[in-house]
């Protein structure tokens, strides 16, 4: 299971990466990252700031659900070296895609990259309801 493990693991680290991103864009923007209030600080955000935290908080999401995808793929037996591992090499492109079209507004790519991870999330289910 090491391929789908390791994107999992990719997974768990990219909201914090777009956490990150959206450090230059509040010191720039706001003048300074507010370590006390960095929820309320992200509502002031513009342009790519705004894309990055969207791109973190939709990260969050998105992580739940291809988390529940990778644990019933596991718990029905599902090779991981075959086309789980295909669907979660994708699903980890999508995501990096989606964060970066989203910084770079760039929308319609981004909502590609939304799409294209939700599928394979969802193509993660089906290999486990069909196992």
């Amino acid at each position: 299971m090491t391929i789908p493990l390791w994107c999992l693991l990719v997974g768990a680290v990219l909201p914090y990466i777009w956490a990150g991103v959206s450090v230059p864009f509040r010191s720039k923007q706001l003048g300074e990252v507010d370590l006390r209030q960095p929820r309320l600080q992200a509502a002031d955000l513009t342009e790519g700031g705004a894309g990055a935290w969207g791109a973190q908080m939709n990260q969050w999401e998105n992580l739940s659900v291809f988390t529940a995808a990778t644990l019933a793929a596991f718990m029905q037996g599902v090779d991981p070296a075959g086309s789980w591992a295909t669907a979660s090499i994708i699903w980890v492109i999508a995501r990096i895609a989606h964060g970066a079209f989203y910084v770079a507004g760039i929308p319609v790519l981004r909502v590609a990259g939304f799409v294209a991870g939700i599928a394979m999330s969802i193509w993660i289910f089906v290999m486990a309801i069909t196992a």
